[in-house]
């Protein structure tokens, strides 16, 4: 256990508890305390006036303090009052484990936070992105509910071989983007990866298309009117520079519908245009009409023909409610229909979501394939028979059967026992000394053991993962490569100390530092250190010494004199700081 856990986390499956890593609160350098408060501080002031009212309250409600990067504990401390809890994790994590966390009520907050350098914006999620912007807004309960019942589909959406390949090449970019000294040249190389495996990513997959949603609601959703949104997804709530941006007139607004989820997304790049919900009910209605149209709703030959292409685990139900997990290789169909499924590989069969005893992953290691449909020339399916029908067609405990169904599929052997579920239908038959064909083709044989059918008149079901989690040991995630955490310069310590000292000058945990002293020597060794300055004239100007609020800011003139990119930021972070002031006068 690498986390203090809570009644919330005790729910999490271990398969998502692999993902979870200790936050490590100590290694946070003053200049990381510094990077938190100085956007905080920003984005509060801003966004108080055109984020949704649920930011602001959301910020109290969750403890998430304007001058300390929050400390997980203490979140989910406050966190679990309002039924959700938070976990750090390394950086991105696969879509459908992410969303799976949201279905647990449980944020998901990469605890690294981003380089002074990119303190406006970074691709890599982050501390601030994940605290100060989606942790805020879940104290809206309807928000909150729309949160847990897109992870809880979204877990579900069936993903294709090149939706993981795009993963791990922003995942690749995030870490190299956020990596001190990382060359401009990787950088673009990483970015170029990820514009060939966009352009060339074919039908977008349900998990493409709920991501797509995601995007555009969770991370980058606007609220309210066209001509007048209010701002509520995240990654816009956590980044100082997106924040103004998204509401000029330059970025078109859109009104949200289930059309959105044709829209694709850059993260390499400002997004030309937003989406805006009127209200968040109006979230969870689109969501649900988008549920319409997966696999997991639909099913039929769709469905099974996704599960197969995606080359990963997942899952269908029959009409019985009888659901087989495993790898699906190939399919039989019949006038639209499929009429017959196989697996390869460790299968389990499940009834609603519990793994039927004696069917699971030891049982059936190499596979499984069962008919589906209704009997040739029999107007009643055999899941609808009962005990008199299934006599009346020999469906019966020691009676040699062949079976015949639409679609050419015949089964033919002695059956040896049935399985029924708490109504008392048929789910299951087993045969020994069975033969299954199609059409002269051979499809099991009877030297290979006893056959389990399964019984259903369709495919109602298609979804990502296995019916039972218990079923498969899901816990094989490995990171290609991690953040990355080079050993820092003895120039670097120096200038972390700077901030320290003034860090504890301002909390009272040392009253004797001289903030002239470590203006005086950041000057000399950090002359183009930027943030620290600000902190600086913070504090003289909370002691009313004018001279040196002079002295201040002529330095921090001549930064934006050589590094005119940084003009913005200084400037913002001295208007903050005087509007604050005036205000107390």
């Amino acid at each position: 256990m690498t986390y203090e856990s809570n009644p919330i986390l005790d729910k999490l499956p271990e398969h998502l508890q692999q993902f979870i890593k200790p936050q490590n609160y100590e290694q946070y350098s003053a200049i990381d305390q510094a990077v938190w408060r100085y956007v905080m501080r920003k984005n509060v002031d801003y966004l108080s006036k055109v984020a949704h009212s649920s930011y602001v309250n959301g910020l109290d409600l969750t403890g998430i303090s304007i001058d300390d990067i929050p400390n997980m504990y203490g979140m989910n401390r406050i966190l679990k009052e309002i039924g959700w809890a938070a976990v750090a994790v390394d950086g991105f994590i696969p879509p459908s484990a992410f969303m799976e966390f949201q279905a647990y009520n449980v944020l998901v907050i990469a605890s690294d936070i981003r380089q002074l350098e990119n303190i406006e914006y970074t691709p890599a999620p982050d501390i601030i992105h994940e605290g100060a912007g989606h942790a805020p807004i879940i104290a809206n309960p309807e928000y909150a509910e729309y949160l847990r019942r897109f992870g809880e589909i979204g877990c579900k959406a069936i993903s294709s071989a090149k939706d993981y390949e795009l993963y791990e090449a922003v995942r690749h970019l995030s870490i190299i983007k956020e990596a001190p000294g990382t060359p401009e040249e990787d950088i673009a190389l990483a970015e170029k990866q990820i514009e060939r495996l966009q352009e060339n990513m074919g039908k977008p997959s349900e998990m493409a298309l709920i991501r797509n949603l995601h995007w555009w609601t969770v991370e980058y959703g606007l609220i309210g009117t066209l001509d007048s949104p209010k701002i509520y997804g995240a990654g816009l709530l956590s980044s100082i520079g997106e924040s103004e941006w998204c509401l000029k007139d330059d970025v078109v607004k859109l009104p949200y519908t289930l059309e959105t989820a044709k829209t694709a997304f850059d993260i390499t790049k400002p997004q030309p245009q937003l989406f805006v919900t009127p209200n968040f009910a109006h979230l969870s209605q689109v969501l649900e009409d988008f549920a319409n149209t997966m696999a997991l709703r639909t099913g039929g030959l769709s469905g099974v023909q996704k599960l197969i292409e995606s080359k990963a685990l997942g899952s269908v139900e029959l009409s019985t409610g009888v659901q087989i997990s495993g790898h699906f290789h190939s399919i039989i169909q019949h006038k639209g229909e499929p009429v017959y499924i196989r697996t390869v590989g460790p299968t389990a069969l499940a009834y609603r979501e519990k793994e039927l005893v004696g069917h699971g992953i030891l049982e059936h290691q190499e596979g499984f394939g069962s008919p589906i449909g209704t009997l040739k020339g029999i107007n009643l399916a055999i899941e609808n028979m009962g005990p008199r029908d299934l006599r009346a067609y020999n469906i019966f405990e020691g009676e040699k059967v062949a079976l015949e169904f639409e679609g050419g599929v015949k089964v033919e052997g002695t059956i040896v026992t049935g399985t029924r579920n708490l109504q008392g239908k048929i789910i299951l038959i087993t045969f020994k000394d069975c033969t299954v064909t199609h059409d002269g083709t051979l499809l099991f044989l009877p030297n290979w053991g006893y056959y389990h059918m399964a019984v259903g008149q369709e495919v109602v079901s298609a979804f990502n993962g296995p019916a039972d989690l218990d079923s498969f040991d899901l816990i094989t995630h490995e990171l290609s490569e991690t953040t990355i955490k080079p050993k820092k310069s003895e120039e670097t310590l120096r200038l972390e100390a700077y901030y320290q000292q003034i860090r504890d000058l301002r909390t009272g945990k040392n009253t004797t530092v001289s903030r002239h002293k470590v203006f005086q020597e950041l000057q000399n060794e950090h002359p183009m250190d930027w943030l620290l300055p600000v902190e600086i004239y913070e504090l003289a100007k909370k002691n009313g010494d004018t001279k040196f609020e002079k002295e201040i800011q002529k330095h921090l003139e001549s930064i934006k004199q050589e590094n005119p990119k940084l003009g913005h930021l200084i400037d913002a972070g001295i208007a903050l700081i005087n509007h604050s002031f005036s205000q107390i006068e």
